[in-house]
Order: structure tokens, then sequence, then C-alpha cells
């Protein structure tokens, strides 16, 4: 199988060469980290074995902080190495561990030569994967050396399950090379089960995203929100937008601003992805409202909206609106992360689109702590209901505080699992 899935790596390499080549030179950001990725990197000098943690993007950058920071607390002789996949989330891991983390890196491609490359210069004790990656030539050559690779924070989407269970005889094999897969939610361990994992190496940790502190206190708050020049005023924040939605956030914006009751409300407008920035500003100059961008330290004092063009501080931000919408969630992206606004007391709306974190919004929602628009005129009419209904907007905030009282644990658990696969001899 092994021969076979090589053979096809070299051949679709060679085809493509050309092309990638072509969008090489056409887009310069797709060549960053190309060397690493080919397996080029700097031998890790710090002569300690490491922890390698891996996360692909921003979002699972995000989740793994808090563990990244614990595991150098409890093994300080070890050292850390993070490698990530993306550009963006590149450049957040640089930002959240460059004191904490000795390697920050990309991951390499799946090629053999690449892999073995990467893991002797890393020298891992041990490798954690956050979420579900399965890479078929990097865990067998873990596996081959005995190195205990570890997935967690596991999930499946049911489309990814659909897809997957087609291929079971691969993934079979393939899963064979994991010591320990620690998964989301019971569904989770059974979906990644029958994809061929064996029963005895699956077990449920919760989400380790719930395992999140506010990262401002009241007085960072305070601060944070004069220096935007805002008063009184309400604020919206649409987080994370993805193409499409910049559109729908702003005509609601535009129905609410035509009523005399929110004549001083403002938004945030923060973009997923930054190659984006130059559409949305385009968008705004269109839309007849005035806008500033965060990168010139604009502010609300002259401004209806500000674009969020920085990266890595949006979930700061989040603590100073007081209504949330997650973007990725009208464009069939899956939705977005929306413990990070739940996490300051802000109520949270979404569109219907969410089964990248299906089980959280299925709790917030119950309880209110977040809520669904299935079109625009739903999402103007939930901004305008959390907005004006202030019984409705303080069990909201209250939810959301809960929501963490309840949930949390799965940090603890991947720590113990670190600590069993790796030091327990």
């Amino acid at each position: 199988m092994y021969k076979v899935y090589n053979a096809i790596l070299i051949i679709t390499a060679i085809l493509f060469a050309p092309i990638i080549g072509i969008l090489f030179v056409a887009i310069p950001k797709l060549k960053t980290g190309f060397k690493e990725k080919i397996g080029l990197y700097n031998k890790n000098n710090t002569k300690a074995p490491a922890i390698w943690f891996h996360a692909v993007s921003v979002g699972e950058t995000n989740a793994i902080e808090k563990l990244v920071i614990q595991t150098k607390e409890k093994f300080p002789n070890h050292s850390i190495a993070i490698t990530t996949v993306t550009k963006t989330g590149q450049d957040l891991a640089q930002k959240k561990f460059a004191q904490v983390a000795d390697i920050i890196t990309y991951f390499p491609y799946d090629f053999d030569f690449s892999v073995k490359n990467a893991i002797k210069s890393i020298n891992p004790q041990i490798v954690i994967i956050a979420e579900t990656e399965i890479w078929p030539n990097f865990s067998k050559e873990l596996n081959r050396r005995n190195i205990p690779l570890l997935l967690i924070n596991g999930r499946i989407s049911p489309n990814s399950y659909n897809n997957y269970k087609k291929f079971i005889f691969i993934f079979k094999n393939i899963l064979k090379n994991y010591n320990s897969i620690l998964m989301q939610t019971e569904e989770d361990k059974k979906r990644i089960i029958d994809i061929g994992a064996n029963p005895s190496i699956v077990e449920v940790m919760g989400n380790i995203k719930f395992d999140i502190e506010p990262a401002l206190d009241k007085n960072s708050i305070k601060s944070l929100k004069e220096s935007f020049c805002l008063k009184d005023q309400k604020l919206i924040i649409a987080g994370s937008t993805h193409k499409g939605e910049d559109e729908i956030i702003l005509n609601s914006y535009k129905e609410l601003k035509e009523e005399n009751s929110f004549k001083d409300l403002k938004m945030f407008l923060a973009p997923r992805h930054p190659e984006r920035l130059n559409q949305v500003k385009n968008l705004l100059e269109t839309s007849g409202f005035s806008y500033g961008l965060k990168s010139s330290n604009d502010r609300f004092e002259n401004n209806d909206i500000i674009l969020i063009d920085t990266m890595g501080e949006l979930s700061n931000l989040y603590a100073i609106s007081n209504v949330a919408f997650i973007g990725g969630s009208f464009s069939n992206t899956g939705g977005h992360n929306p413990l990070e606004s739940a996490i300051y007391g802000i109520p949270t709306i979404s569109g219907p689109t969410i089964f990248n974190f299906k089980d959280i919004f299925k709790y917030m929602t119950a309880i209110k702590a977040a809520f669904i628009a299935n079109n625009q005129s739903e999402l103007t009419k939930l901004i305008k209901e959390l907005l004006t209904n202030q019984e409705l907007y303080s069990q909201s905030q209250n939810a959301c505080i809960d929501i963490f009282n309840h949930n949390k644990g799965a940090l603890n658990y991947c720590l113990n699992a670190i600590k069993f696969e790796s030091f327990q001899n």
C-alpha cells in the first residue's frame, strides 16, 4: 500500500510541477515554507528531545495554546516544536509561542524523504497532532522509530466520515501507527473506529477548546475599548467572514442603522483570509459607511466600521463587542469557533452551516448562548433582539459563562496522555 501511495505522490508531483512553479511566481505567498515542507529543516540544536505539536492552521493553533504552555511547564527539560501547514497558522504560532517553543516551522509534505528529514531534524520523543490529520508516511515513519503518535481533540465531520468509509482498508493500516486517539465526542469516537481505528486506543476526551480563559481582564478590556473611542455605543463584530458573508452582515448592519435606536451602532469586520482584504475594502468603499483600518489605529470616533486587517487580534476584540457574528457559516465552510466570543460572555450568532462545530453549537443553542440565523433576515432580527431585549441578553451572557464551568477537563486529559505515552518508562 505504501509503495503505491508513494508512487502516486511522486507521479503527481512531477505532473503538476510546472503548474506549481507558475503559481509560486504568480502568488509568492504559496512558496512560503516550501524549503521546510520538502524536508530541509534546521536541526534541533537544543540536544533535548522534543515534544512536537502539529496544528494545521489558525483554529488548531489557538486551541493548543494552553496545552503547549502547560506541557512546557510540566516537562521543562524537553524542547517544544510547533508545526503548521498554512502561513496564517505559522504567523500566529510565531506570535503565540515565540517565548515557549524552541522550533516553530512548517509540517513536511508526506513524501518519504521529507518526513524522514523532518523527524531526524526535530528529534521528537512524542508527536501530538491536533484534530484529525492522517498522514500515511509520517505516521509509518514514527511507528518505525518507536516514537509515540497521539491524535488529540479529534473530530470527523459527516462529509469526511462518508468519504473515509470508502477507504477503510487504507485507513485501517494507517491508524495502526497511532498510539492513542482522543476524540471530542462519542460520535467522533464511533466514526474513527468505523474507519479502522483499534477501539482499544480510542477514547473520548471532550473538547480542549473549552479549556480556555479570557486573555483580558476588566482593566485591559476597559483600556481596549477606550483605544477605539467607544463610549456607550453598541458594537457588533463579524469575525472570520468568508466570501459572500461580508455582504450579508453589511446589509444587516444597514437595516439596523436605518432605525433611530441604532444610529450609533458600530461594527468590527474581520475577514478570515488576509488575501481578501482588498476585496472587502472595495466593498466598504461602495457601502456608504465610513470605515477605518485596525492597522492604522483608526477609531470609531469618525468611523462606523473598523476593518480588522491585522492577524491574531480577533479573539481580544470580541471582549469589547456586544454581539458576535461568526463567519464561515453562510459559505458552506462549516463555521468557526464560537467559544472565542463566548469566553467573554458575548452572545453569538452563526449562519446555518456549522458542521465543524456541530456539537458545540448544539449545546450552546440549547441554552441560548448562541443562535442560528438561516438567512440575512433572521440575522438582522436576532441582532436587533439581542440588543434590545435585556432579559434575553442577560440570559445569553450567563449561559456563555456557564459553558466553560461545565465542560472543562480536556486539557488535563491531554497532559496525562502525553505523560503516559512518553514518560511511562
